[in-house]
């Protein structure tokens, strides 16, 4: 029987048949598809004849075609929805595909072959993209260890191979710590519970099959459940539920693994002949050096910390008042800031989130997206891995663009977080392919017969989410290495963030923020009240995302620590961390430094966007019009259709004339005054 994994796909838009598939199905898919790209690198290092771009580079780019394909569903559905079986095999691949990974760039014969194209490339006409991959392609393998030998060739080997084992092993224990949480609530502890939260956690505890509401460490069920019991005391349970994630001892704690791995990549980075970790890691991006990194964070740091403790101040007073005495803790912080958010601003989520649908967000994400960039979409019936799968079909001008897959919902299935994947990336070479788009979210799912309804935070990250997505769909450019968010790290949050900007312009909200009930649009005095309160409690949600940021790079930049929670705490006490906040990722669940290599020493990175992404939406305001047809077109042009084929830096400076400072992300978090 064939394997539909490796099959020609007949499905719609040459979708994965996901009916078809089975688990049993991609451990010889994978194995089938190594022994391909095996033979293909063979074939290119072994070729009579000499290099060329042709032979050696653009064959390079198509030896793993069926594997990336294989492993684009694999993961994809790994992540969005595991199973002990898709566990097992998640940890069955990492060493097998870190073992293929060295073999490729151990490869004298290929090494030999892209070193000849590259010193011969001032006489080889290449087009600027061209140059770009041979640059990229020659820069992966030597910061693979291609030039090593012997004795350090086979050590960089093994530590390569040892960290992708533990960033699995990191993953899945997260995972399980947050599936098998949960508490149970009886009818006296809904005490303050809107009707939304309690709906949620109905919901929830119908997928326990806990006999009656519960609340779980999904982060849109725990953290209105923060912001609105009344019980302090559940309160600090569920919250050091939260913040525990990796560290309960046994097999799911994550301390000794991210020991492990700080440990094996600073012996990497001196393998590769750096003196840190994070020295390796920044080389390729914008920000080039931890003391640039470490500038950007620590004058941002010194006015959100200003901004945070004039806060905990006032909420520390709600405590008192309230009757508790002692300190203000970090289970409290949501509960009174969120009364105080009502005092200052007369709004409260309640009554806030009827008008926040889900579908109507998402109508609102592709309204925004006809009106910068023609697209249209359509929803689709097609094969889905998941019932709650959407599907819609993106199209401009009649000419199909991409597919786009929404899986909104939480589930216990599904790893935390919000991402953006793809199924298939857009190229050119070797035939015209179309983009397959995945946006994962994690909102809470709605009562059967119920609208989904979103927390402003909610809607900014689909918006967010989108951001990526549209960064894939309108990639234009010949090689998949380059292809859509094949970006420097510090400039691939740009067109995330840069798209959260349209969720704030009125005239969207007042089309799509409608009553899940009466169906009439928000009120423009709420609707203003909602955007006057945008950077309510920036001190906050800055310090706890810089403080971890730090975190990662003090990690990364010098000796690996024997403790990893000692120099975290460190690090915190160094900086003046607020007593009643807690970094936003704590080193036993920080999956973005420690699940796999992407965000190690880059967590700095969402910031770094940050700045510009506040300078580039200026350019629509200077334009006088967030849909200025003229601004969207460059914008396109330079950022969005490019990926990574030409420098980050070059791209921006196309699109804004320069590169900005940190002023405008200040004043866009409401922090200048602080500073």
């Amino acid at each position: 029987m064939t394997n539909p994994l490796l099959s020609d796909w007949t499905t719609p838009f040459e979708l994965p048949p996901f009916a078809e598939i089975s688990d049993d199905d991609y451990a010889p898919a994978v194995d089938a598809a190594l022994e391909q790209a095996r033979a293909n690198i063979a074939g290119i290092a072994e070729n009579a004849e000499g290099p060329t771009f042709a032979n050696t580079i653009e064959a390079l780019e198509l030896a793993d075609e069926t594997l990336n394909r294989v492993l684009s569903v694999f993961y994809g559905v790994a992540s969005a929805d595991s199973n002990e079986k898709r566990e097992a095999l998640q940890r069955d691949f990492a060493p097998k595909l870190s073992a293929y990974s060295s073999e490729v760039s151990e490869n004298k014969a290929l090494f030999a072959r892209i070193e000849a194209v590259w010193e011969d490339r001032d006489n080889l006409d290449l087009t600027d993209e061209q140059q770009r991959v041979l640059m990229l392609t020659r820069r992966g393998f030597v910061r693979s260890g291609a030039q090593l030998e012997g004795a350090d060739a086979e050590a960089l080997r093994d530590v390569k191979s040892r960290l992708s084992v533990l960033g699995t092993e990191f993953t899945q224990n997260l995972l399980a710590d947050e599936r098998e949480w949960f508490m149970k609530l009886e009818a006296d502890d809904l005490q303050g519970l809107p009707d939304f939260v309690i709906a949620t956690a109905k919901a929830a505890g119908e997928e326990k099959e806990a006999g009656g509401p519960v609340v779980t460490l999904s982060r849109s069920l725990i953290v209105p459940f923060l912001q609105f019991s009344e019980r302090r005391d559940l309160r600090k349970t569920a919250y050091e539920a939260w913040v525990a994630r990796g560290a309960n001892g046994g097999k799911t704690d994550n301390r000794a693994i991210a020991a492990d791995t700080l440990k094996l990549r600073e012996k990497r980075a001196d393998l590769l002949g750096y003196d840190s970790f994070a020295d390796f890691k920044l080389e390729t991006e914008m920000a080039k050096t931890p003391g640039a990194v470490r500038d950007l964070l620590m004058k941002v740091w010194e006015p959100a910390k200003a901004a945070a403790q004039a806060d905990a101040k006032m909420l520390e007073r709600m405590l008192h008042q309230d009757g508790w005495d002692g300190p203000l803790e970090p289970w409290d912080w949501r509960f009174y800031s969120e009364k105080r958010r009502k005092e200052l601003h007369d709004l409260d989520e309640a009554e806030l989130k009827p008008y926040l649908q889900l579908d109507r967000m998402i109508e609102a994400a592709f309204a925004c997206a006809n009106r910068l960039f023609g697209l249209e979409f359509k929803e689709v019936e097609g094969p889905v891995y998941h019932p709650d799968v959407r599907l819609w079909d993106v199209t401009r001008k009649g000419e199909h663009v991409a597919v786009f897959m929404g899986d909104y919902f939480a589930r216990g299935s599904k790893r935390s977080g919000a991402w953006c994947t793809t199924m298939r990336d857009q190229k050119r070479l070797g035939g015209d392919e179309r983009p397959i788009v995945l946006n994962v979210c994690n909102f809470a799912k709605p009562e059967a017969g119920k609208p989904a309804l979103l927390s402003y935070d909610d809607a900014r990250t689909l918006f967010h989410e989108f951001g990526h997505a549209l960064h894939q769909m309108l990639s234009d450019v010949t090689y998949e290495s380059t292809s859509g968010t094949s970006v420097a790290r510090d400039f691939v949050e740009l067109p995330s963030q840069l798209y959260e900007h349209w969720l704030e312009v009125p005239e969207v909200l007042a089309e799509f923020a409608t009553h899940a009930e009466t169906g009439q649009p928000m009120p423009e005095d709420l609707l203003q009240r909602m955007l006057d309160a945008t950077t309510y409690d920036m001190g906050f949600q800055t310090v706890e995302y810089v403080a971890s940021a730090l975190v990662d790079l003090g990690f990364h930049d010098g000796p690996a620590p024997a403790d990893p929670m000692q120099k975290q705490a460190e690090i915190l006490e160094e900086i003046g961390m607020p007593n009643a906040i807690r970094m936003r990722h704590a080193t036993p669940h920080f999956a973005h430094v420690f699940a796999g290599d992407g965000y190690s020493s880059g967590y700095y990175s969402y910031m770094w966007s940050e700045v510009m992404d506040a300078d580039a939406f200026e350019a629509f305001e200077e334009a006088g019009d967030p849909f200025d047809p003229g601004v969207a077109l460059k914008l396109e042009e330079t950022v969005l259709s490019s990926g990574g084929s030409v420098d980050a830096a070059e791209l921006y400076i196309a699109f804004r004339g320069r590169l900005p400072g940190v002023e405008a992300l200040l004043k866009g978090r409401g922090l200048d005054k602080a500073a």
